[in-house]
């Protein structure tokens, strides 16, 4: 009996196949990124192309010959593959609360919450009215339908902050003015969001006013205990790390605390998990251990579950089910949702003092779609009419879409800030090593425990 093989529910899984699987996504992503990244385009990009012609591959995909080892993962390979990719987004938000700047954070707080409100209701009103046109046009609808457009609105008010931030990683740009601006804005964009959704649900008859109150209570609840508890997290690692700097066990402390952080977030407070993992972040953040920790969280990273996360935004796009009508709605759909970002909150941006090109930045920042836009298509199930749009595949159109143009647009707009304006206060034009690249100058053997 193989020991790597055991039953799943009702599925045989071997592990074996995981390895398989891990090994190709990690060969392809990387070296996609690396030939990306030649030709002075983001790795991020690279790694969601590789996604995608793994998931291409995978529809070649027979029992037997050529095609048997293409990726094509049964149920239950793939669900372990998605949570891979989750705890890699986690990661990626976590890390990046860590690196973010908390005065300029309180200072672009205002303007972040402006420019996310943009973000949430212009591409709304956008999505709202464009799946009306395919819904037998603007004279021809019942409330249901009505409901169903609306419910199509709220899924582009998300934003996937993982591809965002990782590009603003890659360029050196995270930890800067406008850089914190834009994961703020986008931070809060998610929690707006989620209220949308709660409000609509509301009115379809799936909740009551108590209920989108109660809403809006738990978000508000949430914020506030992050404040506390972060506060005493806070003081227990800054006393820690003067006992004991540099040490593995405040590592494995910190990504504790992330994971309990995303968790609490969505599992009693309706909050996407990123947030809680953000939050976590912002929490450790500033402190004399903190880049340490900071460091080593992102090399063990980037070992599988980040590359593992912009994969799979690739590999899980199917697009067997698209009909000629529906893929117009889903182009459609997609522009109004990329459209909306960029004037939106490229809008309030340039209203709030930024500059032409840091306005477009904002924009393009904000634009990327992915975890969370999924996740409210499930929630929002119910609001589908009879008859309507189920925009599921649409949305993975737009995340896909949106994945590969959001590092592309933002280092372009980045090369020609850099260049030809004044830099945002506080950046920096020289971007970091790559996480993999960095070397540690304590030896792990003696590193104390």
């Amino acid at each position: 009996m193989n020991f790597l093989a055991f039953s799943v529910t009702n599925y045989d899984f071997d592990v074996l196949n995981l390895l398989y699987y891990l090994g190709v996504i990690l060969i392809v992503t990387k070296g996609l990124g690396m030939l990306f990244r030649k030709i002075g385009l983001p790795q991020v990009a690279g790694m969601v192309v590789g996604g995608i012609a793994l998931g291409l591959l995978g529809f070649l995909h027979t029992e037997h010959g050529l095609f048997s080892y293409f990726i094509k993962p049964d149920p239950v390979e793939d669900t372990v593959l998605k949570t891979l990719a989750e705890i890699g987004v986690v990661l990626i938000l976590f890390t990046s609360g860590m690196e973010t700047n908390v005065s300029d954070l309180k200072k672009s707080g205002i303007r972040a919450t402006l420019i996310a409100l943009a973000g949430v209701f212009i591409p709304i009103i956008l999505g709202t009215l464009g799946t009306l046109l395919f819904l037998d046009g603007y004279a021809n609808f019942t409330t249901a339908k009505l409901l169903n457009a609306c419910f199509c609105g709220v899924i582009l008010a998300a934003t996937s902050v993982g591809i965002t931030v990782e590009t603003l990683k890659e360029m050196g740009k995270l930890n800067t003015k406008l850089g914190t601006t834009i994961v703020s804005a986008a931070i809060i964009d998610d929690v707006i969001g989620i209220l949308a959704l709660s409000v609509l649900s509301g009115l379809s008859g799936g909740g009551s006013a108590l209920e989108i109150v109660w809403t809006l209570l738990r978000c508000i609840g949430f914020f506030a205990l992050t404040l506390v508890v972060g506060f005493f997290v806070r003081k227990i690692f800054k006393s820690e790390e003067l006992r004991h700097p540099h040490t593995r066990h405040n590592i494995i402390f910190a990504v504790g605390i992330c994971f309990l952080f995303a968790f609490v977030a969505e599992k009693f407070f309706g909050i996407a998990a990123i947030t809680g993992a953000y939050l976590a972040g912002l929490s450790l953040s500033g402190l004399s251990d903190t880049k340490y920790v900071d460091r080593r969280i992102n090399t063990g990273s980037y070992i599988i579950f980040i590359p593992v996360f912009f994969a799979y935004i690739g590999l899980s796009a199917d697009f067997s089910g698209l009909s000629l009508s529906y893929l117009w709605f889903a182009l459609t759909f997609t522009a109004l949702g990329i459209i909306g970002k960029i004037v939106g909150c490229g809008a309030v941006a340039r209203a709030t003092g930024h500059n032409t090109r840091e306005s477009l930045a904002v924009g393009c920042g904000m634009m990327a779609r992915g975890e969370v836009a999924l996740a409210v298509c499930a929630m929002g199930a119910g609001l589908i009419a009879e008859g309507g749009i189920d925009p599921v595949i649409a949305t993975v159109v737009l995340i896909v879409t949106s994945s590969i143009l959001t590092p592309i647009l933002l280092k372009t707009i980045f090369k020609k800030i850099g260049t030809n304006a004044p830099a945002c206060e506080g950046e920096s034009e020289t971007a970091p090593a790559e996480p993999e690249q960095t070397v540690e100058t304590e030896n792990p053997l003696t590193t104390q425990e």
